[in-house]
């Protein structure tokens, strides 16, 4: 038993450090971008925004997480977050933002599909909303690279199959069939 224990107390150690390094310490405003570049490695895409450039990392399981770093004029930190969140999905305003833009906010998609009735280009991202469900954000694009809608939606990804009677009962619950008498008895149980 104490054996376990340590075991347990151990691996929930490593994990824990395994998140540390994933997600390091944090970025204060004002550090040079070559500090920032050094603690968080090259970033995945690099976006130029005006006189500023964005870098980003996707980050944890499937990319749930984006973090995007705005490097000023001055090749400083001017912020540093994770923009894979509802707060930051809903700046996305519909028939204005074009690709570009949609960019710069949430970085880039995990998947992309196009929708030929609709003649629709869809960007969806993965993200824990409320830093809990494994959700995903679409974002619908008309055929000039126009936002024209967005839907949010548990991750399919992270939909349990539960067979032909479709996890009936839930967690824990389910049907149960019980014959039997006189010493015998069939059971199934679902």
């Amino acid at each position: 038993m104490k054996h376990s224990l340590s075991a347990l107390v151990l691996a929930s150690l490593l994990a824990l450090s395994g998140c540390a390094s994933v997600f390091g310490p944090p970025l204060t405003p004002g550090m040079p971008v070559q500090e920032v570049i050094a603690r968080k490695g090259a970033p995945a895409i690099e976006y130029p925004d005006g006189n500023t450039k964005i870098l980003e990392w996707p980050a944890g399981e499937w990319s749930q997480y984006a973090y995007m770093a705005r490097i000023g004029p001055d090749g400083r930190l001017i912020s540093y977050d994770n923009v894979r969140t509802r707060e930051k999905f809903a700046t996305i305003k519909v028939n204005q933002f074009n690709k570009n833009d949609v960019l710069r906010t949430v970085g880039h998609p995990t998947e992309t599909e196009y929708l030929p009735l609709k003649k629709q280009e869809v960007w969806s991202y993965r993200y824990k909303e409320e830093g809990i469900w494994n959700s995903m954000m679409h974002i619908y694009f008309d055929s000039s690279g126009i936002v024209r809608g967005m839907e949010n939606g548990q991750d399919p990804l992270y939909l349990r199959d539960n067979g032909f009677f479709g996890g009936l009962g839930g967690i824990g619950g389910g049907i149960g069939i019980g014959i039997g008498g006189g010493g015998g008895g069939i059971g199934i149980g679902f």
